[in-house]
């Protein structure tokens, strides 16, 4: 299936080799409006599954950046979808194969830390798996990773340092924080939140952890940014909403893209 993956890749891209990869989350998928030298529709790749979220354009988005060569991801495929681990996950897989070496996994998440608002952007310097599966189970690829992967540091800090700087530089007030996951559709219920809360987590989510796990165990350096859509269950006493989550997003997706732009410059 690789191969025809592949394959299939190279007759859009023409030799284009990129060496940066980066998965764009709900509503964030403006930078590969602006920059998109070839597209490629993710239910016309071999091997690849169709993102059906709303604010997931659901397409293979490539792009030469601030003289980088870059392939995104715009759009993700979400294990709540009914996708397996390694179909949600294969994507990242491919851009192994296609020579990428730093991977930027973005996503927007609910706020557990209480000093943390909407519009905030979180740097990920950690991550609980709390989605109930691992998307290493089963046969193991050895062209792409050992059986028993280390995750002592899942999340690059030089790429973290880097990213600090960029929020220096453009006055961004980026945070840190531990990402939770869980597989969702549901929103999380406010005793759960109060647990994540427990055990030291500062946003959850419904994607991210299994692509950053894959990508580290694949040799990829891995840099995760959360933009902050809305307090987590229990944290404010408004009721979550998908709209609202897009609605967050796209306020603070100029200040997003900046943030890439420059990390990408400097990376």
């Amino acid at each position: 299936m690789m191969r025809d993956t592949l394959d299939y890749i190279e007759t859009y891209t023409d030799g284009f080799k990129p060496e940066i990869g980066i998965v764009l989350g709900s509503g964030l998928g403006d930078l590969a409006d602006t920059y998109c030298e070839y597209a490629i529709p993710y239910d016309k790749i071999p091997g690849f599954s169709k993102s059906t979220v709303a604010g997931h354009k659901g397409q293979l988005v490539f792009a030469s950046i601030e003289n980088r060569n870059v392939v995104m991801m715009q759009g993700r495929i979400h294990f709540y979808e009914g996708h397996s681990m390694s179909e949600i996950t294969y994507p990242i897989k491919v851009m192994k194969k296609l020579g990428v070496k730093t991977v930027i996994i973005t996503n927007a998440a609910g706020a557990i830390n209480k000093s943390f608002r909407p519009g905030d952007l979180m740097v990920i310097t950690d991550h609980i798996n709390m989605m109930g599966s691992n998307p290493l189970i089963g046969v193991n690829d050895d062209t792409l990773g050992t059986r028993f992967p280390d995750m002592s540091e899942v999340y690059n800090k030089n790429l973290i340092k880097l990213a600090d700087a960029a929020g220096r530089n453009l006055r961004i007030d980026l945070k840190h924080g531990i990402y939770i996951a869980s597989s969702g559709p549901s929103y999380e219920t406010p005793a759960e939140i109060k647990m994540a809360r427990y055990i030291g987590a500062d946003a959850a989510g419904m994607s991210t952890v299994p692509e950053a796990i894959v990508a580290n165990y694949c040799g990829m350096k891995v840099l995760g940014i959360s933009c902050i859509s809305n307090y987590a269950s229990g944290v404010s006493t408004k009721k979550l909403t998908h709209e609202e989550v897009i609605e967050t997003t796209n306020a603070v997706k100029a200040k997003f893209k900046e943030l890439l732009l420059l990390l990408l410059k400097n990376i």
